[in-house]
């Protein structure tokens, strides 16, 4: 293959866990990967030992972010096939402990930063008959107290995909999401939880997962390359859960 036939695929949230295993995946596929995070050190390596993905620091919340990841792209390999919304913060507190700075921050980062990039990144996806792909939360589809914010700011990128799916069909742009339950990533360390604070979470995780085990970032990842897999081109609008059986027990 060469470059001018490989896709091209952007990855926020690219540093670790189910970024990671996803623009590794697509690497491995052939694919050029602009693996996007805040930071770094876990870009570099994320990328390390795979020579198609190029890490690239920024905060998908800045205000030049998604033009510039989207000039990036074009600029580098001329086109872009797909793009990956994953990037995403988790936080706790319930309405009685509500703290407006904190959902802000959710909110920006996990509903309009991929409304941001979407709009950004559509006429080249148009381009190339590409596919967004938006990383939610199966616990969106239930309720979860204590996270609510988080879980609505979810429910609403679920929202978000089902529309986008019709409003861009006529322009050859798929749209799809998956969502996630249980994943063994580094979310709730950046939360700040102890260490007996996420083997509680884990333990009530576990008890709602009917197959009885924590997800891996690699189970998502098999996911979100086979609805960008161009044999998928029928498949749009659907928000396929990635949980055990999570969401329907």
């Amino acid at each position: 293959m060469n470059d001018a036939e490989r896709r091209v695929i952007l990855v926020t949230g690219a540093g670790t866990g189910i970024g990671r295993a996803t623009a590794r995946a697509f690497s491995a596929d052939g694919a050029h990967v602009l693996a996007v995070g805040r930071r770094t050190g876990p870009l570099t390596e994320t990328a390390a030992g795979h020579p198609l993905i190029t890490p690239l620091a920024a905060d998908v919340t800045a205000a030049d972010a998604p033009g510039r990841l989207v000039d990036a792209a074009l600029e580098r390999y001329g086109r872009l096939d797909v793009l990956v919304n994953n990037a995403g913060i988790a936080g706790g507190g319930r309405l009685t402990e509500w703290d407006e700075a904190a959902a802000r921050r959710q909110l920006d980062t996990n509903l309009l930063a991929p409304v941001r990039l979407a709009h950004a990144a559509v006429d080249a996806l148009a381009v190339t008959g590409g596919t967004i792909v938006n990383v939610t939360t199966s616990v969106g589809q239930r309720a979860w107290p204590g996270s609510a914010v988080y879980a609505a700011g979810k429910a609403a990128l679920d929202s978000l995909t089902r529309s986008w799916a019709v409003e861009l069909a006529p322009r050859g742009v798929r749209v799809v999401a998956v969502a996630p339950g249980a994943i063994d990533t580094p979310i709730d360390e950046h939360q700040g939880l102890s260490p007996q604070q996420r083997a509680a979470v884990r333990r009530w995780q576990l008890a709602r997962t009917p197959l009885g085990r924590i997800g891996r970032p690699e189970d998502v990842a098999w996911a979100i390359r086979q609805l960008c897999d161009p044999a998928a081109g029928f498949v749009t609008g659907v928000v396929l859960p990635v949980d055990g059986a999570a969401v329907v027990a």
